[in-house]
């Protein structure tokens, strides 16, 4: 089972739009930037658009960058995103209720 890396330096959101009933947040990240170790009621995708992410929950460790497709995080499971090189852009879909 992955474990959570605490060293993560949490960052927010560079933009926070809604579309078509869903919220996109944009996140920039440089090398071990990203989200600590977090969970939601609700389900929601991610995506990495440029550089390198690395995803970490429960059951998953998934390196993730422009080429990969988008995950689906689960509600209620424990779920962190770590920029893995400067300049990563990710983004986190929610579909607002």
């Amino acid at each position: 089972m992955p474990e959570s890396n605490k060293n993560i330096i949490n960052v927010g959101p560079k933009y926070i739009f809604s579309y078509a009933n869903m919220t996109f947040n944009l996140y920039h990240a440089n090398t071990g930037e990203g989200l600590l170790k977090h969970s939601h009621t609700v389900s929601h995708l991610t995506v990495t658009t440029s550089g390198k992410t690395v995803t970490r929950k429960e059951n998953i460790y998934k390196e993730m960058n422009k080429d990969h497709p988008p995950i689906i995080l689960k509600e209620d499971e424990w779920h962190e995103i770590e920029s893995l090189e400067d300049g990563t852009v990710f983004i986190n879909i929610f579909e607002r209720k």
